[in-house]
């Protein structure tokens, strides 16, 4: 499984590309205005900024909603790095556009997923992933990590090549949970990744560990 970690925050990213796990980096305009980041000339220079820390894939997002606009600024966002992949929202002209980014060999990330009808379209049109968004589901009753296994079932089944990618994951037993399932990328905050580290036994072993040792040497 992918980690991605879902923020503009370039400290935070290298504390994730340092620790050894970060496979990529998950943005949106609201992560960016979070960061102080607008204008276009400063989101540019932080997307190059991202990507000079990490090896591969920063999903930067369009903000238009027309086909002609969002392959506008697709092509601008994939002209700043080999490693971008545009983010397009799941709507008819996000569809079309996916499609278009495809057949020019640039990578996309099809986002705001909440149905496996529209899992199949995003493949069908050639998305490079697909961003379903469980914990969003979660929070009006519905199953999300249900909406993964569907669609891993389906992706299996006619062997789309879509990675799916876990979004809107809250925490740890989502992301564990996600890998169980079979979703190839989790995109998180941080804090869910290095919460993978904790377990009171770990501490109490490390404490008991260190005490002994202190016995014995003074």
């Amino acid at each position: 499984m992918k980690f991605f970690i879902d923020t503009a925050n370039l400290d935070e990213i290298k504390e994730a590309y340092d620790l050894g796990v970060l496979d990529g980096v998950t943005t949106n305009p609201s992560l960016m205005a979070k960061e102080g980041i607008s204008g276009s000339e400063n989101i540019t220079a932080h997307y190059k900024a991202i990507c000079g820390i990490v090896d591969n894939n920063v999903s930067a997002e369009v903000i238009a909603t027309d086909f002609e606009n969002i392959v506008k600024e697709g092509k601008e966002l994939a002209k700043i790095d080999d490693k971008i992949v545009v983010k397009v929202p799941m709507i008819k002209d996000g569809v079309k556009a996916i499609k278009y980014f495809t057949s020019e060999g640039i990578r996309t990330n099809c986002t705001l997923v909440f149905s496996p009808g529209q899992a199949i379209l995003a493949a069908k049109a050639g998305a490079s992933y697909l961003s379903p968004f469980i914990g969003r589901l979660d929070d009006i009753s519905h199953d999300g990590l249900a909406l993964i296994e569907q669609i891993v079932e389906i992706y299996d089944n006619y062997g789309f090549t879509t990675e799916i990618l876990a979004a809107s994951v809250r925490h740890t037993m989502h992301l564990v949970q996600c890998a169980e399932i079979g979703a190839d990328v989790v995109t998180c905050p941080l804090k869910v990744i290095t919460g993978l580290l904790n377990h009171p036994l770990t501490d109490i072993g490390l404490e008991k560990f260190l005490a002994d040792h202190k016995k014995v040497n003074g």
